[in-house]
């Protein structure tokens, strides 16, 4: 018998990254209470603030080579309350009240088709491309619901509640289809860019100050549409490409011998 000590797995953690998965689900649960007691402009920036810490987590824990199976799980059930239950809340409290079981209907189906969204990645993340999220991303949601909510409560518009019923159904259908998002994570932080990505960066940032509320509602809402226009132009072009390739069969099995 050997008188090597055995090696015991490591029980510590990464802090900062855990830090900022902590404070994002402190951020998706005030946005729950928040909703709950009908301040719906605070609950969407509270929602806004934890995607920023979602971004944050798993950029630090990529950069310090942090990434442990601990922190990913703990990311995704944080995820769920900011992202699944929290604008499932809001979305229902401030426009689906008032059309009954469609209403929620259509905020149980963000919940769990969140919930699916997530346990999918989770299962599928090593082989995924890395250019593209198989399905809407659950953050992407969650911005658009918040968005939506400061875009209206800015502009002093009344949410349309058939409109969002339906809209919260096809949100939900987006995130388990699959449609492809780009993702963004090819894009390496530490590589030398050129002068002008921090001139357009800074006008980006400028544009947003200037009108935050219809600047981020445009932003998000074309990131959810460019989902599924990408998917039926690649369609068409798969449908021609095919149909070509039958008109050239076609061709040489019509030419007459000598």
């Amino acid at each position: 018998m050997s008188n090597q000590p055995t090696q015991k797995p490591s029980r510590g953690i990464y802090l900062l990254p855990s830090l900022f998965t902590i404070m994002g689900l402190f951020s998706g649960f005030y946005a729950l209470i928040a909703a709950i007691q009908g301040k719906y402009e605070l609950a969407a920036w509270a929602i806004i603030a934890a995607a920023v810490f979602d971004m944050l987590d798993g950029r630090v824990a990529r950069l310090l080579h942090a990434e442990t199976d601990f922190g990913a799980e703990l990311d995704s059930l944080c995820d769920m309350t900011s992202f699944g239950l929290a604008p499932a809340v809001l979305l229902y409290l401030w426009s689906l009240t008032s059309i009954g079981k469609l209403g929620w209907l259509a905020a149980f189906l963000i919940a769990a088709c969140s919930a699916l969204r997530l346990a999918r990645f989770n299962v599928r993340h090593e082989v995924q491309d890395k250019k593209y999220f198989q399905g809407l991303p659950t953050p992407a949601t969650a911005l658009l619901i918040a968005s939506a909510v400061l875009f209206h409560e800015q502009s002093g518009l009344d949410p349309l509640p058939w409109l969002w019923g339906i809209g919260g159904i096809f949100l939900a259908w987006l995130m388990v289809s699959n449609v492809r998002f780009i993702s963004g994570k090819d894009i390496d932080l530490k590589q030398k860019r050129s002068f002008t990505v921090i001139v357009v960066m800074l006008m980006a940032i400028v544009l947003v100050m200037v009108d935050p509320y219809r600047i981020l509602f445009a932003v998000f809402l074309a990131y959810v549409l460019h989902g599924p226009m990408i998917s039926l132009w690649q369609h068409k072009k798969v449908r021609q490409y095919r149909l070509k390739r039958r008109e050239k069969r076609q061709e040489n099995t019509e030419t007459p011998s000598e």
